[in-house]
């Protein structure tokens, strides 16, 4: 016993050098680019010091003459398209307040009425600094893009079905003509977007539209390092198949494209061809400043192949909105599946959670108002759905425990070294006493999918965001309790409270199964189920509220159904009656009972061999 404290003293005192190790590298590092990015700064201050107030005014006009002849050139026969002064207009429906801008005639940003950022400002989609646009023929060999050019605003109608339409125009010297019509519709996240070009022949080339989306996502959850690093993706539905990538930073389109969707943890910005993008591009670069509320910038280009005429229209759409599953549903094929409630290695949850936990879930939640408690009475339906299955594995867990004694005894009696004996005579009394020594697998297996299932659910299931429960402001976000500035290697910058009540009820649980094993030797098997609990933590910290509750909760009922089985349905007294009277009874064995005790004795036989000859 003495040898095995002192192992995992070791492994103990390890691990903590280990982690002392690497937060002091860690900060070491940062310490020396801050000492690298200071001396930058301070040669570049030197040298600015060099340059004359007259040095920069001259470089100053040289670069507004030089822009300004740019300007003119790109502008071709639309006179005066590339200089003007930018206007915004802004339109709103019940849930979006939408800033448009006349530089590109397009929308500039989006403001989600019903949604708060981590900072208790609204929502807002989009930046100052996206772009969308597509490249047209201004004149004889000069080209621009759109979203550099300055729209005239015709109009803001409302229309009789209650929606609004917003007019941009564009026209040139020879007659032709570019309008955008932006239509917003009441109670929706969807924009329509028509693009009607008048004179196409000449100002595309080959009938090709070819489209430019630049666009830059920011922080609105509470941690951004999650929200950046384990939910940001791009989605598309490709040859009528969905696809994303998350760890790859660009794709290529090479069949059919119905939509590509720039996605957040919890909304996401969706642009939709509705006859399809025929080829394309995106290259995704995520932001590695831990301190930037940048989370990714997004470059697309995409190419619509249109019929070959003067006059054409293009119809496309733009969602600014959350990643709810029933909204995702109605608006194109396959959006619902941007909220990820499971994919590759792990899409056998989808199902689960879309045919099983969701509606559950959604059920309570139309009868109670706090969702900390919607958490419980599913994981109530949860573990009463898998009852049948666990029941017989606690049941032969409960028979474990009263056999302990008698299996401890045993192990004394037949010594140490011979571990084949006693193999053989630990599998006689579960078979007298009808105990399956396997059975507590069982629990554990069905947990697994389980588990997987409600991490995808929890930090996908929009409806969390926000709300709180005991002590929880964010079932969607960890609860931190304690908070510090610096991240610490595998903890992070806080400390998750219902994280230490899941971490503690799993270690009573691994505590009770423990008293129900006989004595290990091994210290490994020995100490295995303590140690599982304390990487728990490790794993859980940063998890939302919403899943550690569930597992407390889980743990506590895990608990509560061994104590009950043990003390109140299992009659001991029966059960060892049952085992005394199995003793006594003649012995009946399976031909396959037969054969694993011929194996157990014959390698009894080869040890005893083996010792003789180590000892000659």
């Amino acid at each position: 016993m003495k040898t095995d404290k002192n192992t995992i003293i070791g492994f103990v005192l390890l691990g903590i050098l280990f982690i002392a190790f690497f937060w002091y590298n860690n900060k070491m590092a940062k310490g020396v680019m801050e000492q690298d990015q200071a001396r930058k700064d301070s040669i570049a201050k030197v040298e600015a010091a060099k340059i004359t107030p007259e040095m920069k005014e001259k470089a100053i006009q040289d670069s507004i003459r030089r822009d300004s002849t740019d300007n003119v050139i790109k502008a071709g026969n639309f006179t005066g398209v590339t200089n003007g002064t930018e206007k915004i207009d802004t339109v709103e429906n019940e849930f979006l307040k939408i800033a448009f801008t006349n530089k590109g005639g397009r929308i500039q940003t989006v403001t989600l009425k019903k949604y708060s950022s981590y900072d208790s400002s609204l929502v807002v989609l989009g930046t100052k600094d996206d772009k969308l646009g597509y490249n047209i023929n201004t004149g004889n060999n000069t080209s621009a893009l759109t979203s550099d050019l300055f729209f005239n605003l015709t109009g803001i109608q409302k229309n009789t079905d209650g929606s609004q339409t917003v007019i941009y125009t564009l026209s040139d010297s020879a007659g032709k003509s570019i309008e955008h019509h932006f239509t917003i519709s009441p109670n929706s996240y969807m924009i329509d977007w028509n693009v009607k070009l008048n004179g196409a022949n000449t100002l595309l080339n080959n009938s090709s539209l070819n489209i430019l989306w630049h666009t830059t996502t920011t922080q609105h959850e509470k941690n951004a390092e999650y929200e950046r690093g384990q939910m940001s993706n791009i989605c598309f539905l490709e040859n009528k198949e969905f696809d994303y990538i998350m760890t790859k930073t660009e794709h290529t389109f090479e069949k059919q494209t119905n939509w590509m969707s720039v996605v957040q943890q919890f909304f996401n910005t969706t642009l939709i061809a509705d006859n399809n993008f025929n080829s394309g591009k995106v290259v995704w670069e995520k932001n590695t400043s831990d301190s930037s509320k940048v989370l990714a910038k997004v470059d697309a280009n995409f190419q619509i192949k249109l019929q070959e005429a003067s006059s054409v229209a293009v119809p496309l759409k733009m969602y600014f909105g959350p990643n709810d599953y029933q909204i995702l549903k109605k608006q194109a094929p396959e959006m619902d599946r941007i909220v990820n409630f499971g994919r590759d290695m792990y899409s056998f949850v989808r199902p689960i959670n879309q045919y099983i936990i969701m509606p559950v879930f959604n059920f309570f939640a139309k009868f109670i108002g706090n969702y900390g408690w919607v958490i419980l009475l599913l994981t109530l339906f949860i573990r009463l759905i898998t009852a049948p299955l666990t029941y017989s594995s606690y049941l032969s867990s409960a028979k474990m425990k009263l056999l302990k004694p008698e299996l401890d005894t045993l192990k004394k009696k037949l010594g140490e070294n011979d571990k084949q004996a006693f193999a053989m005579e630990q599998m006689k009394l579960f078979k007298e006493a009808g105990v399956n020594p396997l059975g507590g697998c069982i629990p554990a297996l069905l947990q697994i999918p389980i588990f997987f299932a409600l991490y995808s659910f929890f930090n996908s299931n929009i409806s969390l965001r926000g709300e709180s429960f005991l002590w929880a402001k964010d079932l969607a976000s960890y609860d931190d309790i304690i908070s510090w500035g610096s991240n610490i290697w595998l903890i992070g910058n806080h400390l998750s409270l219902f994280t230490i009540t899941a971490v503690v009820t799993s270690f009573f649980s691994s505590i009770y199964n423990m008293s129900s094993a006989p004595t290990q030797d091994n210290p490994a098997l020995k100490y295995m189920p303590y140690i599982f609990p304390f990487v728990l933590f490790f794993v859980f910290n940063r998890m939302p509220a919403a899943l550690t509750w569930y597992y407390t909760v889980s743990n506590i009922i895990t608990l509560a159904l061994q104590l009950i089985i043990q003390k109140y349905i299992i009659d001991h007294d029966k059960i060892l009656a049952k085992i005394e009277a199995k003793r006594k009874a003649p012995k009946k064995t399976s031909k396959w009972q037969e054969r694993y005790t011929q194996m157990l004795e014959n390698q009894k036989k080869l040890q005893e061999m083996k010792n003789k000859t180590k000892n000659k």
